[in-house]
C-alpha cells in the first residue's frame, strides 16, 4: 500500500489549527498532517523533507497562514517557490486577511490558492473540507525531476 503524504499546517492558533485538522478528517483527508506554528518550524520539517534521499517524503499539500508570531507567511511561501525541491508543492493560503494587495502578493509569490478564513465556525469547516477534497484527494502533483 502506499504512503500518504503529509499535510503541512503551517498556523499559530492552537483553535484554528485544530479547527483545520477536524474538517480535513471530515472531508475523509486520511493523509497525515504535520503542523507548524512558527516559521522556525516551518523551515526545519521542509529541510528534514529535503534532506531525505531523493526528496521522499515532500509534503503533497500546504496550508499556510500569513500571520505568524515569528514573521510571515509569504516569506516561507518565497522560500518554497525558490527551492527546486520543493517548487512544486500546492501551496494553499489560509488566513483572515482580505486585503486586496496581500492576496495580489500572494498569488505574485506562488500560491496556489488563497482562501479567506470566515467568522462562522460552520462555514470554515465547509471551507476546509473542501480545500481538502480538492488538494488532497482530487489533484495529482507530482514529484520533481531527478536532477543528480
Amino acid at each position: 500500500m502506499t504512503k500518504l503524504a503529509e499535510i503541512l499546517v503551517v498556523e499559530d492558533d492552537a483553535d484554528h489549527l485544530e479547527l483545520t485538522v477536524e474538517a480535513l478528517r471530515d472531508a475523509g483527508v486520511s493523509n497525515p498532517i504535520r503542523s507548524a506554528h512558527t516559521l522556525v518550524e516551518a523551515r526545519s520539517y521542509l529541510a528534514e523533507c529535503t534532506a531525505r534521499a531523493s526528496g521522499a517524503g515532500l509534503p503533497c499539500l500546504i496550508l499556510l497562514d500569513l500571520r505568524l508570531t515569528d514573521g510571515l507567511g509569504t516569506d516561507i511561501l518565497h522560500e518554497v517557490r525558490q527551492d527546486p525541491n520543493l517548487r512544486l508543492i500546492p501551496v494553499v493560503i489560509l488566513t483572515n486577511c482580505d486585503d486586496t494587495d496581500t492576496i495580489r502578493d500572494a498569488y505574485y509569490r506562488g500560491a496556489n490558492s488563497y482562501l479567506v478564513k470566515p467568522m462562522a465556525f460552520s462555514e470554515f469547516r465547509r471551507r476546509v473540507r473542501e480545500l481538502g477534497l480538492y488538494w488532497a484527494i482530487i489533484n495529482h502533483t507530482c514529484e520533481p525531476a531527478n536532477t543528480a
